[in-house]
């Protein structure tokens, strides 16, 4: 299963406003988190990334949560713009860890590999976006960038998981992640150094 947040929940937390405080805090029983991790290929996910616990209504063996972290400005007139596909794992879990399979890491792992091909196709079309940006206009031009790449992004996310049945169709399975290893070899030109 594949998650991403989008920026509207942030504002709606941010409209709540604070969360009372306890009249005392509980000692922390776990470390926290580690923080995101950046994606790469010498650097596949291991079930101890996912850190995170299910909500007792949740019927999935697993969920990644993962996310394209886009920006952009402008100095002196000058474009410049980062991409980064990121893995959350505060926000990622196994429903099971010590009784995992490969199988399922194998799938969770290519949600990963989905947002790096996006996150790829995104630094490919800024190539393009910098040559013909008006810095002037930087912030509306670069929205509508990103929101067509973020929403191709959670339509084929949301395919994989419907063709592969959450991994369970292992043929279906396999061709994913030979086509996903083809497209991020496609797009090597836009990865970021390792």
């Amino acid at each position: 299963m594949f998650s991403f947040l989008t920026s509207f929940l942030v504002v709606a937390a941010l409209l709540q406003g604070p969360a009372p405080k306890p009249a005392q805090a509980a000692p922390p029983t776990a470390p926290a988190p580690a923080g995101p991790i950046q994606w790469s290929a010498n650097r596949p996910l291991t079930v101890a990334d996912f850190q995170s616990r299910p909500k007792p209504y949740e019927k999935l063996a697993a969920l990644t949560t993962t996310d394209i972290k886009a920006g952009a400005a402008c100095r002196d007139f000058v474009f410049s713009g980062t991409v980064k596909a990121t893995f959350d794992p505060s926000a990622s879990w196994f429903r099971d860890p010590k009784n995992n399979t490969a199988q399922l890491l194998r799938h969770e792992q290519l949600h990963f590999d989905l947002t790096e091909v996006y996150a790829r196709l995104l630094r490919q079309k800024m190539v393009i976006f910098q040559a013909k940006v008006d810095c002037a206009k930087l912030q509306p031009a670069f929205n509508n960038l990103t929101k067509g790449i973020y929403a191709e992004w959670d339509r084929e996310q949301n395919r994989y998981d419907a063709e592969t049945n959450h991994g369970l169709n292992a043929v279906r399975q396999d061709y994913w992640e030979k086509q996903t290893q083809v497209r991020l070899a496609q797009l090597e030109a836009f990865a970021l150094p390792q």
